[in-house]
């Protein structure tokens, strides 16, 4: 080996993750409050739905949560700086796996209101806004810093794997065990969570400053208005968002509960559109696209039609087919939108940018959703149709900008 090289086959390589204790600790526990999340995720929009019979009802209940995961995630993100990451989550989880078990035995003595679902999905909300950033600043802390791609890596997987197997597991827990067995679950499921946490330390504090918040997202604000190739991506990113969020969330659960009365069939929807998008993404890393514009733009296109099919279709397996050939075509678009932000950014600003992009693409999701539970009171029809209708305009609008278009 020559001097000053470096001989790459005898360099020590970092022990895997699952060979940490916290780290094997955190995995466990989280992996199990994630499978009880997905009851959860089909229990919830059913139990509106068969508590109140109104698509309005849901959508307004939903956008509730919708709300205050917005407006409180970048204070949620300072919060994190200042206190231990290890207790916010833990501290929502409890909070959490009591109003979960709440509504559970409120089902079972037959006392439960809509309002009371209203605060279940606001507490959620706010309880989302502090523990996603708390979720990621602990992360560092459970592993050594060369571990870090790997332990990232495993945790991304069991989220897909979790979001894809979960649903119809779902479906049939609810099926077989009522809605005030399946909240049962997932109350429980809160606890492993928190024993993992019991057992871990206290990462160290650090301290940040509460105006550079507010400064750097003005700065990224300021910094994508002057974009034109990214604000104009970023409007179709959020077109994207608009017409999915809300359709996906309430339409779903609607065709499950009036064409099929099934919640295993709404477990399936879920499953077929979350593999679709595992295999996109998978796509996207395989397929080198130079001419990243015209894909994004066809594969909008494509979305725009199959959400409108969405509202005519009956068979019981036209539905899971057409939604995860929309997953594929969706997670496709969403890497690649993703990595050319990514290298389009100046890394000096990229966090900020970021940040700032999240925001606006959750902020439309209260009102897609409010707007969902409207059209579906009127018609579950003319709801997919015009949200097909409205992603296709917002494509053919960006696709007259030749700075979308000729995007690399």
């Amino acid at each position: 080996m020559a001097i000053g090289s470096v001989d790459l086959a005898q360099a020590p390589q970092a022990p895997h993750p699952f060979r940490e204790r916290n780290f094997r600790l955190w995995f466990t526990g989280s992996t199990i409050s994630l499978l009880g999340d997905q009851v959860y995720f089909v229990a919830l929009p059913w139990l509106v739905l068969q508590q109140t019979g109104s698509a309005i009802a849901m959508g307004t209940i939903m956008m509730a949560g919708a709300i205050p995961r917005t407006l409180l995630m970048l204070m949620g993100g300072a919060v994190s700086d200042r206190i231990s990451t290890r207790k916010i989550i833990m501290n929502t989880a409890c909070v959490r796996a009591l109003l979960v078990g709440a509504i559970s035995l409120l089902i079972v003595l037959r006392v439960l209101h809509t309002w009371e679902l209203y605060v279940l999905a606001v507490a959620f909300g706010t309880a989302d806004a502090f523990d996603a950033p708390a979720q990621e600043a602990f992360m560092p802390f459970l592993v050594q810093s060369e571990q870090l791609v790997a332990a990232t890596s495993v945790s991304e997987v069991r989220t897909q794997l979790a979001t894809i197997l979960g649903p119809t597991p779902a479906g049939l827990v609810i099926k077989a065990l009522g809605l005030a067995g399946a909240f049962l679950i997932d109350a429980v499921s809160f606890l492993f969570v928190i024993g993992a946490l019991l057992r871990l330390p206290d990462p160290p504090l650090t301290r940040s400053v509460e105006k550079a918040l507010w400064e750097s997202i003005l700065e990224g604000l300021r910094y994508v208005g002057k974009d034109i190739p990214l604000r104009s991506l970023m409007l179709v990113a959020v077109g994207i968002n608009f017409c999915f969020d809300g359709p996906m969330a309430l339409g779903l659960t609607y065709v499950a509960k009036t064409k099929f009365e099934s919640p295993a069939m709404l477990g399936l929807m879920l499953s077929s559109m979350a593999t679709g998008t595992l295999c996109g993404a998978l796509l996207a890393g395989i397929w080198k696209i130079r001419r990243r514009g015209l894909l994004i733009l066809l594969v909008a296109l494509i979305l725009a039609l199959l959400l409108g099919s969405l509202g005519v279709l009956n068979g019981r397996w036209t539905f899971p087919a057409v939604l995860c050939l929309m997953g594929i075509t969706a997670g496709l678009a969403e890497i690649h939108i993703s990595a050319w932000i990514m290298q389009r950014i100046d890394p000096a600003v990229r966090g900020r940018v970021f940040s700032v992009l999240t925001l606006v693409a959750t902020g439309t999701m209260p009102i897609s959703l409010f707007l969902a539970g409207v059209l579906i009171a009127v018609s579950l029809k003319l709801m997919f149709v015009l949200a097909g209708s409205v992603l296709l305009l917002v494509t053919m609008a960006a696709a007259t900008h030749k700075t979308v278009r000729q995007i690399q």
